[in-house]
């Protein structure tokens, strides 16, 4: 078991993982949390501004998967945390880190929809690429909290996928 250098402003991380395994998993988890705050943001978005004949429906399906995935961005920045890392939190660097593009205007419902499906899609590939880094590291925390993310993203990309039809 690897220890990681005490530095003068934090003391020694000795929690099983080596700190460049930590230092790797926590990259993907800042890949993570910012396709996750991108995705929020946009669903929230879109929450706001969806209209037409599936109004209802798409307001409050939109405003459950953004409460959903505002809730799941503390567990992620948290694990980053408990790694011994910062978190990101600028925009400047959820841009730099993220996979998710900035939606111009307002689009259709439809187009919502096919964005959000490609989005969670998005989250759920970003979730995936963490996975070697965690099972190498023998990170189960990690590995148990991105198979959840990996359940929720699939599920609502095949929820949405289903509208479209």
């Amino acid at each position: 078991m690897a220890k990681t250098k005490r530095t003068t402003t934090s003391p020694l991380i000795d929690i099983g993982i080596a700190e460049k395994d930590r230092a790797k998993i926590a990259d993907g988890l800042a890949h993570l949390l910012a396709d996750t705050y991108s995705l929020y943001l946009q669903t929230h978005n879109f929450h706001w501004n969806v209209e037409g004949p599936m109004f209802n429906t798409l307001h409050i399906m939109f405003m459950e998967q953004y409460t959903e995935l505002w809730n799941a961005l503390d567990g992620i920045a948290e694990r980053i945390r408990s790694l011994g890392f910062p978190a990101p939190g600028t925009n400047k660097q959820f841009a730099k880190l993220g996979s998710i593009d900035e939606v111009e205007g307002v689009p259709d419902a439809r187009e919502m929809v096919r964005i959000l499906m490609a989005g969670h899609e998005a989250v759920a590939r970003t979730a995936r690429a963490v996975m070697p880094a965690a099972d190498n590291g023998d990170d189960e925390a990690t590995i148990d909290l991105v198979v959840q993310r990996l359940q929720v993203h699939e599920k609502t990309a095949w929820m949405l996928r289903s509208l479209l039809k």
